[in-house]
């Protein structure tokens, strides 16, 4: 069986607001944070992120788990959704660096995703017949996700 090629494909830079509570449990604090547009650009994909929608997080033991749910316009007006699981850790000093505004290089944190895309639109198909991987970190008020098909 041959090793898993990753190749680039595009970078999404989706613009947030500031995360709201939802309610916490014995170990654990779920909380919503909207997505309110942003852009995206790469060598298979370029268009938008459409405000609406959001990252769901249920934070257990200093591991946060997320489902974000959104939708993308490529360039053509195809619209895409997009499905993204995936986990964030972080230390209390990388934290508190972050929420300072200083951008940290990923290598300090873990923030990985796994996206799922929908589209029946004819030149976008091959986002809903592919697997792929996200390389995420946060910077100035924006959640940037590196993404990759797997080949």
């Amino acid at each position: 069986m041959r090793e898993p090629v990753l190749e680039p494909a595009f970078e999404i830079r989706v613009d947030i607001d500031p995360h709201l509570r939802i309610g916490r449990g014995a170990d654990e604090e779920l909380t919503f944070t909207p997505v309110v547009g942003g852009t995206v650009s790469g060598p298979l994909l370029r268009g938008v992120v459409l405000p609406g929608g959001g990252d769901w997080a249920v934070e257990r033991s200093g591991t946060a788990q997320l489902e974000a749910r959104y939708l993308l316009r490529a360039d053509d007006g195809a619209v895409i959704d997009i499905l993204n699981r995936g986990y964030y850790r972080a230390s209390a000093e990388v934290e508190e660096r972050l929420a300072a505004g200083e951008v940290v290089p990923e290598s300090e944190y873990y923030f990985r995703t796994a996206p799922v895309f929908q589209t029946d639109a004819p030149a976008h198909r091959w986002l809903a017949e592919h697997q792929f991987i996200g390389l995420a970190r946060d910077e100035a008020g924006q959640v940037c996700v590196r993404v990759f098909v797997v080949r």
